[in-house]
């Protein structure tokens, strides 16, 4: 055995190596460090001795130390810097240990979908708003208003949308609602009383609106989601008068719906529900526009803000058809009497100046630099997850291998303090192909890496069983 000690530039490393174990000798270096690393032994931003210095200490060649931080430098624990050094990266992960214990209360670490990152709300520029609606909203403007909303948050979305999301938006067709939740559970209500009968969901999709049909009377079908989105042909099948789709960024697989699939949606004859959930966060190119801006009377057309700026806000917006729009402002009324004034006059004072593209144009680059990581991380520790869809959005649907069940990781994952989802619950049909949905909006970097690495150890433990 080899046991030799060797100066770093902020403490000491000790690596062992044992020449007669017939393990080579670049992978037990490479596993001597990574092991340092991951129990807080080498902590972030040690500068690690050179290559040569670490050679000629252990009796290696060089090209064995260089192999094992090549190595270490592409799992992520190691980053090499300009002028020749390398350091432990700022992501390096914290080791679990050997035996877990179950965990109290939530994940230290959670991969849940549809969370982004609250504390980068634009505080500032929030506030400025606030203070300039107080301080030059009209007293009468505060009195009961009209159910579709402010017309100064119609006028204001209504232009944001036209130029950003190509849609065919005029205020006076615009409700402003609670959330996706509000708006869409009022809009399944008037449908169904209105005499709509069957809808038609992307299966797999969200569970959470097939109940709220199915609450509101309406029959629910599924419809295969393929890499264009959603079959239409199986949609003109299934019988439904009204379908819901996320044609921009579709609900968990990714899939963005082609051109073709747009224009037969608007020929299909129904009624097409458009959950814009998303569509601001596309990485690589710039997002297709709403399908709501070719048929303006066959979309509903749905937004949100909870995914771009916050959750609480309980800001929302739907764009109707003309034929919709009186129905759905006397149901808002029957609700709730309006959303609240304030927030609504402060948004579209946000919105009309700038701040929400600016906000935005912020956002992105982050959004993509956990997304990218989160894909490379997979690729380097669970190669055999398949992540499908397009770069864009706050989550990635990773297809699992054949031996892999979605419960038993997911309970395995818990044990480690992380929290990580299967696709089970959003299949219509009652299965289907295995997968988790990643959701990585409210996480840092260093927490995906370090997710992953707990992800990988949890798959160990089952396969070694």
């Amino acid at each position: 055995m080899s046991r030799t000690r060797t100066s770093s530039g902020a403490g000491e490393l000790l690596v062992e190596l044992r020449r007669d174990s017939g393990v080579p000798l670049h992978q037990q270096l490479e596993s001597g460090i990574r092991t340092r690393i991951r129990s807080g032994l080498l902590r972030a931003d040690t500068v690690m001795p050179s290559t040569r210095a670490l050679a000629q200490d252990l009796g290696l060649s060089r090209g064995v130390v260089v192999e094992a931080y090549q190595q270490l430098v592409a799992e992520g624990y190691l980053v090499s810097r300009g002028g020749g050094y390398t350091q432990v990266s700022d992501v390096a992960v914290v080791e679990a240990t050997s035996a877990p214990q179950p965990v109290d209360g939530p994940p230290r670490i959670d991969f849940r979908y549809s969370r982004p990152d609250v504390s980068q709300f634009p505080r500032a520029a929030w506030l400025r708003s606030v203070r300039r609606v107080l301080n030059e909203t009209p007293y009468r403007s505060l009195a009961y208003i009209d159910g579709r909303g402010t017309i100064e948050l119609r006028t204001a979305l209504a232009d944001y949308l036209n130029r950003v999301r190509g849609t065919a938006a005029r205020p006076e067709n615009m409700l402003i609602c609670n959330g996706f939740a509000q708006g869409s559970r009022l809009l399944l209500q008037v449908l169904a009383a209105q005499g709509y009968r069957r809808l038609a969901a992307e299966d797999p999709s969200d569970n959470d609106l097939r109940d709220v049909a199915r609450a509101a009377g309406l029959d629910v079908v599924g419809v295969p989601v393929l890499k264009t989105g959603i079959d239409v042909a199986a949609l003109a099948r299934s019988g439904a008068d009204v379908v819901l789709v996320t044609a921009a960024h579709q609900f968990p697989t990714g899939a963005v719906a082609s051109a073709e699939t747009r224009a037969a949606l608007v020929a299909w004859g129904g009624l097409v529900i458009e959950d814009d959930y998303d569509a601001e966060y596309r990485y690589d190119r710039e997002p297709v526009g709403a399908v709501q801006g070719l048929a303006p009377d066959r979309v509903a057309y749905a937004g949100t803000a909870s995914k771009t700026l916050a959750p609480g806000l309980r800001l929302g917006w739907l764009i109707l058809p003309s034929w919709l729009v009186e129905p759905m402002a006397v149901a808002k009324l029957m609700d709730d009497r309006g959303s609240p004034v304030f927030d609504q006059l402060a948004f579209a004072d946000f919105v009309a100046r700038g701040e929400f593209d600016r906000h935005l144009r912020r956002m992105r680059p982050r959004y993509r630099t956990l997304r990218d990581t989160l894909v490379e991380r997979l690729a380097v520790r669970l190669p055999d997850f398949e992540p499908v869809g397009v770069s864009a959005g706050l989550h990635v649907l990773a297809w699992l291998p054949p031996d892999l069940d979605e419960e038993a990781l997911r309970a395995a994952a818990l044990l480690r303090g992380l929290g990580v989802y299967g696709l089970a619950p959003y299949w219509i049909a009652g299965s289907g192909p295995s997968g988790l949905v990643f959701g990585y909006g409210s996480l840092s970097r260093r927490d995906v890496v370090e997710g992953i690495e707990l992800l990988a150890e949890a798959v160990a433990a089952i396969r070694n069983r």
